[in-house]
Formats: structure tokens, sequence, C-alpha cells
């Protein structure tokens, strides 16, 4: 199968049933006679900006991530706004960095964002799993990034 058309698929699968992890997607996929590595999976989730986000049960559930086709730099902070809502846990300083827990497999989209963005208070991000290292200049820099990161909509570090 087509990547385009694996893709498609994905999307298809992920707004009618409620996938709670790579596993279950991959079976999924197998039901339509698609198979993939995890590595391929991975790399599907990422280009698809698919998030993890908790439903109303309280279970993990993968979900598509919204946004307009051709986005302005407002539109990119108002999804930057959105997300930092719906996926960071906590936000803590280090001196000059800055270290966020998000929701399990989020911190790479959360700093993909971040990194588009391109803010002169942000040098470099790392992201794992659900964690994101935002490494800036000096300490105030760093502690500027918290504070927008706990509360977007009270300051802008994008100019």
């Amino acid at each position: 199968m087509r990547k385009k058309d694996r893709h498609e698929l994905i999307k298809k699968l992920i707004l009618e049933n409620p996938i709670r992890n790579q596993g279950e997607l991959m079976e999924y996929l197998l039901e339509y006679q698609v198979s993939a590595t995890q590595a391929t999976i991975s790399r599907d989730i990422r280009d698809l900006k698919i998030i993890k986000t908790i439903d109303e049960s309280g279970n993990p559930r993968f979900e598509l991530f919204q946004e307009r086709k051709t986005p302005t730099e407002d539109d990119d902070i108002k999804r930057l706004i959105r997300m930092s809502n719906d996926v960071i846990v906590k936000v803590d300083t280090v001196q000059f960095m800055t270290i966020v827990n998000t929701l399990p497999d989020n911190a790479h989209l959360l700093a993909s964002v971040l990194d588009d963005l391109s803010s002169e208070l942000i040098v470099a991000t790392m992201a794992s799993f659900d964690t994101i290292i935002i490494i800036s200049r000096t300490p105030d820099d760093a502690q500027k990034v918290t504070t927008f990161l706990q509360d977007p909509t009270q300051s802008s570090i994008f100019k």
C-alpha cells in the first residue's frame, strides 16, 4: 500500500475507533491487510500530527491534531496555545533550561511547533516520548519561556 493511502486509512481508523497505542493501530491496519513496521507507524503518526489525548473515560486515545492548511504565524501561535492546554502536564525551569512534561507521545509534536515558530529566547529543543528540554541562553530567558508555557494567553515569547 502506498504511503498516501496508508495515511488516509490511518486517519479514517483514528476518527472511527478509540485507538490507544501504536500496537492497536497496527492491529486495525492488519484487518485491512496492511502490514507496517513499528518504525513506519511512528513516522506516520509524526507525519499526520497525531496526538494522544485523554477521552471522557480517562483513557488515552489517538486523535488527529487539527490545523489549517496554510497557517499564518498568528495561527501557529494559537495552535501552540491550544496544544499547550491539551498536552502539557508540567513546566519547570532549571538554570537556562525549561523542562516540559507532556502527555505520552506528544513531546515531539509540541517541540516541532516551538521550533517552527522560532523565538530568540529558544536556542534549541530536544524531545523524547513525554519530555521536552528547551535550551535558552540565560536563566532569565528560560524563565520567560516557562512563564509563557504555563499560561500562553498572558504573554508571548514570539515577536
